[in-house]
């Protein structure tokens, strides 16, 4: 979405609007990889200047950061596709946005339950373990009886 061509070079340059990726990067707080990437993936469409160099306006820059606050968040590349879209949607029903944010929190309480889940077994483990100079880890028999298990699970299948 390219919101900012109503200055040509020369214009825009001296309303102090324009940015190459470094200053882009200083300014959204993003690194410069990540801004060519999210350019390649089509997030975003700086303009180009004569000498092909990336031009950013203040309304890529409001991108950028717009960016990195929903990835801050955790939402994915489609998400902030999908958000971006919205925001710039003024015909949009926030509850479509809400929609997004909802099942993002849904995923973030199962991937909470899953973390807890390897945490109580880990501690209990832990626990287990006499972390002392003896050979014998209940760690590593756990890990290694699951790894079995898998094993086993995989040859039935094949």
């Amino acid at each position: 979405m390219r919101l900012c061509r109503k200055f040509n070079g020369a214009a825009r340059q001296a309303a102090g609007s324009q940015a190459n990726v470094g200053d882009a990067a200083q300014r959204s707080g993003l690194p410069a990889k990540t801004i060519r990437y999210y350019e390649e993936i089509g997030l975003i469409r700086p303009a180009r200047a004569g000498n092909g160099y990336r031009d950013y306006c203040g309304g890529d820059i409001h991108r950028l950061t717009f960016l990195r606050r929903a990835r801050n968040l955790g939402f994915s590349i489609d998400d902030c596709r999908q958000l971006m879209a919205l925001y710039h949607d003024r015909s949009r029903a926030s509850h479509d946005v809400r929609e997004i944010a909802a099942a993002h929190v849904t995923a973030i309480e199962e991937k909470v339950r899953e973390l807890q889940s390897m945490r109580s077994t880990l501690q209990k483990l832990i626990h287990a373990c006499h972390g002392d100079d003896r050979p014998d880890c209940p760690i590593l028999e756990d890990i290694a009886g699951a790894a079995q298990a898998g094993d086993k699970i995989a040859s039935a299948a094949a």
